[in-house]
């Protein structure tokens, strides 16, 4: 028996997707209210019956626990409700879950595509702990941004769980949950997420003195560790402090083989310095490290869509304009629609267009001074 776990609060306008995508597919679904002042709590009576209510104490992983200790079944999994299971994914979960009593898991890892381009297009996915054997006793953990770290039996499944936000979140309310547990005191990967809540709200000072000592905390996840060093980066260059910025980016080296966004970044760095030489390289290392660190959030652009732009623009400037082209189009290969793309394309037909005329006049000139 599996059972769907969900908590919820003013879900009025993304709950019934949710519900509609998962129909039929498990044996229970507990959804849990934490205080809804719209129609949620309707929407939900009406499609699963008893909805249950949690007092909200500003702790995404009470809720969610909560909403586990309920629930009946002997595997677990939560979704929250503006996720979707779109397209050939329902057929690939219920295989999945058709598969639990013989595999016994403790935990199902699946993908969490949560970024998308104009087409729809994914960008940015990354593995969660999405089913959970309810006798392990794993819980969730972390007030915000709240995880279970998977132990024991861990598998990978395909079925891929979709975020659809329609409205971002009310502004500072991570911020002000963080905020307290800061006085309290912050375990590694909760300062990390308070110190990008401090980057968003323009607190840059505070921000990054926090991803520093995320960053230098050898009992963190090395992915946060990495993550903060990167986005320690990019707070000092927001504060104007370049060369300080280039040592916390270099830094990041130090930690392990650089991911696909860090090579494009120091790509970056170069080629706005002007070294085509080393920007080149970088961005030719990009696209080889891409998924090398299945435990990072990298969007899926800097795996090809960007260090082949990047590189198309350095080998323009090299006067090297065929092998310019040639990345151009492999980035098109990934974005046909993209402007920046098309506007190379323009500019290459162009080139070619004045190609013959100006051999043709040279040819002439040439002639000339033999006569």
């Amino acid at each position: 028996m599996i059972s769907l776990c969900m908590i919820v609060r003013d879900e009025e306008l993304v709950l019934p997707r949710c519900l509609d995508s998962v129909e039929g597919i498990f044996d229970e679904i507990i959804i849990v209210d934490t205080g809804s002042k719209d129609s949620t709590r309707e929407i939900a009576e009406e499609r699963v019956g008893k909805v249950y209510d949690f007092k909200w104490v500003d702790d995404f992983s009470a809720a969610r626990n909560y909403a586990f200790s309920l629930a009946k079944g002997d595997w677990l999994m939560w979704l929250d409700a503006d996720d979707v299971i779109e397209g050939e994914n329902r057929a690939l979960l219920s295989e999945q879950i058709a598969a639990l009593d013989a595999d016994m898991p403790d935990v199902v890892m699946l993908p969490y595509n949560v970024g998308f381009d104009e087409n729809g297009r994914v960008t940015l996915s990354y593995e969660r702990e999405r089913i959970i054997r309810a006798s392990s006793g794993m819980r969730f953990e972390g007030a915000v941004h709240e995880a279970i770290a998977p132990r024991g039996k861990v598998i990978h499944g395909r079925a891929a769980v979709s975020h659809r936000k329609l409205r971002p979140n009310p502004p500072g309310r991570n911020l002000s949950i963080l905020e307290k547990l800061a006085k309290r005191g912050l375990e590694p990967r909760m300062r990390y997420y308070y110190a990008r809540e401090l980057f968003e709200a323009g607190r840059l000072g505070e921000a990054a003195e926090n991803f520093r000592l995320c960053a230098e905390d050898g009992s963190a996840w090395i992915e946060n560790r990495v993550s903060a060093q990167k986005e320690l980066s990019d707070c000092l260059l927001c504060l104007g402090r370049r060369e300080e910025s280039d040592e916390a980016l270099f830094k990041t080296l130090r930690l392990g083989a650089p991911r696909a966004d860090l090579c494009c970044e120091i790509g970056r760095r170069f080629l706005e310095k002007g070294d085509l030489a080393a920007a080149k390289f970088w961005y030719e290392l990009a696209p080889k490290q891409f998924g090398t660190n299945p435990g990072g959030f990298v969007h899926a652009d800097y795996g090809g869509y960007i260090p082949y732009l990047q590189l198309c623009v350095i080998y323009d400037r090299l006067g090297e304009h065929a092998v310019a082209e040639e990345y151009n189009e492999s980035a098109g290969k990934i974005r046909p629609d993209s402007e920046a793309y098309l506007a190379n394309r323009a500019y290459f037909a162009g080139i070619k267009a004045v190609s013959p005329f100006k051999e043709e006049v040279e040819a002439t000139i040439s002639q000339k001074e033999e006569n």
